[in-house]
């Protein structure tokens, strides 16, 4: 039976809307609709979309529970052990399938196929239970979004979820109803290659990010078409490896997980995030595949979740590796006793777990309650009822213009201006001839990032051919690609094209690289130097020991940039990449800095929107940018030192380098200006359980129309254990004309407020005096204090006194346990 009526109506625009302030972190009461969630179904922007069963006959629980139950009597052992087992295509037959040996498949793409696959577990098996089809769908399929890091650049969660609408459509065109998407991962280290996959360093904004995300997959709710099945990781601390070394196990105090690697997750969840892939790597010494402390204990017991766990690519076969288990016996039932539903790839549990249940170590509860998810899953997804794509409509879907625009759009929204002296950029007018020199000039595959899925080469224009397109026969474009660079293996380490090189004062030879580099520079009026890393030079196991400009691009930029300043002429930086990178020489001499990110199909043309003036940079910085290597890790909210970092005897610093960082989180210049202004609270005292409104004006005193994001940090004071000196707690990203401005009102509650205690283990708002800020970073300099005051129980003291009730964390609550 096709299903033909899985259309979506493509969100236009940008999609902007109101931000809600409320954070999605860890709370006791888990199954009240998340604040932030709802505020997103209000006022979101995006066309509805047709659900695929109306409100009258979306199935109760109970109906999908009687539904499960009612499968599962039905099926054998080796059935139900079938649909915990996710199989690569290639290695995949027809046979595993009429077996009912295969609950999903991994990396097929072909809609026919797809279909044909469906036919065999709908038509030919027992049980007639559909596939899952995962593939992985990161930031678009055919059509390209800039990459995640990019996304939480535009501090636009109501962008990012119409992006995310539009990447599920795609993909559900295929006939793939399952992403391994978004990952959640909190990063500090850029270092570490999948830093380009998440949303940077802050708990609050990565989580704001996850809530879109969930949205724009999953939809209003799941099975609706043109929507996917999403599936959030790493779970858990995944972000976190010393040195930035992909896989090595981490190490996180409870602390840190609670306040600031586990909240995107808990957003995640919340929004009805339906499937959950655990970490690779050990977290304190327990493989994440195999720790039943996070995958039951956190997510099941605490958060409530009801979606399944999917192991990452055979995760469970290598807990024999790390030393865990003695041998794949034993990994098949530790992952499956600890909370893992599905293995990815390995077939672990297809080979060993039937042994297990006829020995009576897994019992039949217990798989009954590993295979039940699953199976809950594939009945909201509708599956049983539409499990087939029309193949006829794939490619117009795929193809279809509107995708394009949105995504040039989305990548002009990402871009940061980091420096833009004497309004090097926009271009102007009087520009009669630019040079464009770098090794990513001419290279599409550059701006496509790690994760291209089925994006197509040919349809993404290099920024060499889009800025020649938008310049005009009226300007004279001249091109050198300079010093080569590359990723090698690495028993091939080639020092020209990969270790960053110190800058050479010495005149280059005349038939060099970067000799001819300063020629081409010389004869133009303008010279953008387009510089950065390779899309391979990001991603999984693409971690870096620098973040120096790989190559003798330093040196290039340098002897470019010397030669055209000395000659009066403008020079301009654009940074294709997908970490912070060491451009703290180009900081104080290159007078602009745009950050493109690695932007995506439509990346071509969206640069050279922001080059020209046609788009005007709005984005912000996703996390603190380092001045170099050795100031890793580095990041906004930490804590204070015992003195007062702006203190004359501040002692907390590097001798040979300064302390703060190149540009702080938050951060991002415009062609036009704003100011912030008149900061106000309507009460400077709340009890713990309520909440107070901060009102700020924004205005645009420039003559462009631009996008400022404006920010607001909390601090408390003092407590039962020591508070970050800032942490972002809300932000609106506003579009101003000329001369326009706007009141931005955020609301301050127990959602802001609250965090983990080790003293006390338990989520709560303490009473103390709190410290906010409000600005276009987070440096942000408008200030205000207010209180926040015990709750008052009323004829609960001595003659009828009113006395302050103790709130969950306390000091004197479980002040023992550390």
């Amino acid at each position: 039976m096709q299903d033909q009526d899985r259309t979506a109506t493509v969100p236009q625009g940008n999609g902007r809307k109101a931000s809600s302030t409320h954070q999605p972190t860890l709370r006791s009461c888990f199954l009240r609709p998340h604040p932030l969630l709802v505020s997103l179904l209000l006022i979101t922007s995006v066309t509805p979309l047709a659900t695929s069963q109306s409100p009258a006959t979306i199935p109760s629980e109970a109906a999908v529970a009687a539904r499960v139950d009612s499968l599962l009597a039905k099926m054998t052992v080796a059935e139900k052990i079938g649909q915990l087992n996710q199989l690569d295509y290639v290695n995949a037959s027809d046979d595993a399938i009429l077996r009912g040996d295969v609950g999903a498949f991994l990396n097929l793409a072909d809609p026919v196929e797809i279909n044909r696959v469906q036919h065999l577990a709908l038509d030919r098996t027992r049980m007639h239970i559909p596939l899952l089809l995962g593939f992985d769908v990161i930031n678009g399929y055919r059509t390209l979004f800039p990459i995640s890091l990019a996304q939480a650049a535009t501090w636009d969660p109501a962008l990012v979820e119409a992006m995310h609408a539009t990447i599920a459509q795609e993909t559900a065109a295929v006939g793939i109803n399952w992403t391994f998407a978004p990952m959640l991962d909190i990063a500090r280290d850029p270092r570490w290659g999948r830093i380009v996959e998440g949303s940077g360093e802050d708990p609050y904004l990565a989580s704001r990010m996850a809530v879109a995300k969930i949205q724009g997959l999953q939809g209003p709710q799941l099975g609706a078409p043109g929507k996917i099945l999403a599936c959030v990781k790493h779970f858990a601390g995944y972000g976190a490896p010393p040195g930035g070394r992909d896989y090595d196990s981490v190490y996180l105090p409870e602390v840190q997980l609670q306040n600031v690697y586990l909240p995107p997750f808990r957003a995640a969840v919340e929004a009805g995030a339906g499937s959950v892939m655990s970490a690779y790597m050990s977290l304190n010494d327990v493989p994440a595949s195999g720790n039943a402390a996070l995958l039951r204990g956190v997510l099941r017991d605490q958060w409530g979740f009801r979606g399944f766990v999917v192991s990452d690519s055979w995760a469970i076969h290598t807990m024999r590796s790390e030393g865990y288990v003695e041998n794949l016996d034993q990994a098949a039932l530790r992952a499956l006793k600890a909370g893992e539903n599905m293995d990815m790839g390995s077939q672990t549990y297809l080979k060993f777990l039937p042994e297990h249940v006829a020995n009576h170590d897994v019992s039949l509860r217990e798989l009954d309650d590993a295979v039940r998810p699953i199976l809950r899953i594939k009945v909201l997804m509708g599956l049983f009822e539409h499990p087939y794509v029309d193949a006829s409509k794939t490619e117009a879907t795929l193809t279809d213009p509107a995708h394009r625009a949105q995504a040039r759009h989305a990548a002009s929204e990402t871009a940061v201006l980091l420096r833009n002296e004497d309004n090097t950029l926009p271009i102007a007018p009087s520009i009669h001839s630019i040079a464009v020199i770098g090794p990513l000039a001419d290279t599409p595959a550059a701006l496509m990032g790690s994760w291209p899925a089925k994006a197509k080469k040919s349809e993404t224009l290099s920024l060499l051919s889009a800025i020649r397109e938008r310049a005009g026969a009226a300007v004279q474009i001249l091109y050198e690609p300079g010093v080569p660079i590359g990723r090698e293996p690495q028993a091939e380490l080639n020092p020209d094209t990969i270790t960053p090189r110190p800058y050479n004062s010495d005149p280059p030879a005349p038939d060099s690289p970067i000799a001819k580099a300063v020629a081409t520079s010389l004869k133009a009026d303008l010279t953008l130097l387009i510089l950065g890393e390779d899309a391979s030079m990001n991603g999984e196991y693409a971690s870096r020991a620098s973040i120096d400009l790989p190559g003798r691009q330093e040196e290039m930029m340098q002897a470019v940039t010397l030669a055209a300043r000395k000659a009066g002429k403008p020079v301009a930086l654009v940074l294709v990449n997908g970490r912070p990178l060491n451009i703290t020489w180009a900081s104080t001499h290159v007078p602009s800095i745009l950050e493109v990110w690695q932007p995506g199909t439509e990346g071509g043309h969206a640069v050279a929107d922001l080059l020209f003036g046609d788009a005007n940079p709005g984005g912000k910085l996703p996390l603190t940018w380092p001045r170099s290597t050795g100031q890793i890790p580095i990041y906004y909210a930490h804590n204070a030192t015992k003195v007062n970092q702006e203190a004359a005897d501040f002692k907390s610093f590097y001798w040979d380098e300064p302390t703060t960082p190149l540009y702080p989180f938050g951060f991002g210049l415009s062609y036009t200006t704003f100011t912030l202004r008149d900061l106000k609270l309507n009460t400077s005292e709340i009890q713990s359980g309520g909440s107070l409104e901060a009102t700020v004006v924004v205005e645009n005193k420039g003559s462009r129309p631009g996008d400022e994001v404006v920010q607001l940090y909390t601090h408390q004071r003092s407590g039962t254990a020591v508070r970050p000196v800032r942490e972002l707690k809300g932000f609106e990203r506003v579009t101003l004309q000329p001369g326009e401005s706007k009141t931005v009102a955020f609301t301050i509650g127990p959602r802001q407020l609250q965090f983990w205690s080790p003293a006390t283990r338990a989520w709560g708002v303490e009473p103390d005096d709190f410290d906010l800020w409000v600005g276009d970073s987070s440096r942000a300099t408008l200030h205000e204090t207010f209180k926040v005051t015990a709750p008052v129980k009323i004829a609960a003291g001595q003659n009828g006194q009113a006395v302050p009730e103790k709130t969950v964390a306390k000091e004197d609550k479980n002040d023992h346990e550390q």
